[in-house]
């Protein structure tokens, strides 16, 4: 959710990207409507011996654009003036004004030349590649820590880009394998890149090229290719990741005992997270005395099961009957855990809170 404090933000960046980027059509702006009736008030003398209003003079310049001038001048300078600022001022200036107006107030068109505006405006930013189901999960958790993200998709019609669009969120339609579309994404400035296509070869080409732009990015790349993951993650320095090797060991677990909500290993240790709700044993413990005799981190505590969740409660926290805990440990002690709260028996199901 986009604050109206981070939207302001966002609109001033855009605003100044958008004069950094027509600063020769805001520098002629100047001159053509600021410098030009000046020197017209200066210069401009009329039959009766009279010089001219400022107003007079910018209605004068104005109406030059359009080849029509209000003053018959003659002076050799102003005469000069008045044959080269037709052309001029609709060369250029008009044709920057209209697109720099288009930008400005079409942004939900979302074109290239947008996103490249907006892109310009970012910095320590994350390039997402791929608007399926996993890159707009990737966009969403971002998002939701506070990181600014730029998306990229090959096809109209994937599965989320609608879905982004409504949410505002810089997406680019293009051949992501293309030479212009990576420096479309400022990835020179990117903190990150995550190439979640459903391409393997795709993934591995845009993480070369994102390197050769910017040595210094971190590349993390979804590869289907089991064998290939280390062989990438060794040779090109990247987190090269499976979508069966991260499934795989929450299927494992959730086959053997559903109450574990998360898994990960530290070395060759299994570490498993999952909520008790304190039935028996448990009750009357502190949390220092969890801890101390099964090796049980508390990460969280709901009183009752209910209401607020408190996350890291202290050790001299006394565990009551109803309290819904969330303990990390290790698989074995895990097990010991449920051994002493009578559980044993892992159930058919188990509802996690927050699923």
């Amino acid at each position: 959710m986009v604050t109206p404090r981070r939207r302001l933000a966002m609109n001033l960046r855009y605003l100044f990207a958008l004069l950094r980027r027509f600063r020769t059509t805001v520098l002629m702006a100047v001159l053509l409507f600021g410098c030009m009736p000046l020197l017209y008030r200066w210069r401009y003398v009329g039959p009766d011996g009279h010089g001219v209003s400022l107003g007079k003079a910018l209605r004068h310049v104005y109406f030059l654009l359009y080849g029509q001038p209000s003053l018959d001048v003659d002076d050799s300078l102003l005469m000069f003036l008045d044959m080269v600022i037709p052309p001029v001022g609709i060369a250029v200036l008009v044709d920057g004004v209209v697109r720099f107006a288009y930008l400005f107030f079409a942004r939900h068109r979302q074109d290239k030349e947008w996103f490249e505006v907006i892109a310009e405006t970012f910095k320590g930013h994350v390039v997402v590649c791929g608007a399926g189901r996993v890159g707009y999960r990737v966009v969403v958790q971002l998002r939701s820590l506070g990181m600014d993200v730029v998306v990229v998709e090959k096809r109209e019609e994937a599965a989320f880009v609608a879905v982004l669009r409504d949410e505002q969120v810089p997406l680019l339609i293009d051949d992501i394998r293309s030479h212009q579309c990576l420096p479309r994404t400022n990835v020179k400035t990117a903190a990150a890149i995550v190439c979640a296509t459903d391409d393997d070869l795709a993934n591995l080409n845009i993480a070369l090229d994102a390197r050769k732009m910017n040595p210094d990015i971190r590349v993390v790349i979804r590869l289907f290719d089991d064998d290939l993951v280390a062989k990438v993650r060794d040779t090109f320095k990247a987190e090269a990741l499976s979508s069966s090797s991260l499934a795989a060991p929450a299927m494992a677990l959730a086959a053997l005992d559903p109450r574990i909500v998360h898994s990960f290993r530290i070395g060759t240790h299994l570490m498993v997270v999952s909520v008790f709700e304190a039935r028996e044993g448990l009750p009357g413990l502190t949390i220092s005395e969890v801890r101390d005799r099964f090796g049980g981190l508390a990460l969280s505590m709901r009183r009752g099961g209910k209401g607020a969740e408190l996350l890291h409660p202290s050790g001299d926290t006394r565990i009551e009957v109803g309290d819904a805990v969330t303990l990390q440990a290790e698989y074995h002690d895990y097990k010991q855990l449920r051994a002493f709260t009578q559980e044993v028996d892992a159930p058919v199901y188990a509802h996690h809170a927050g699923s």
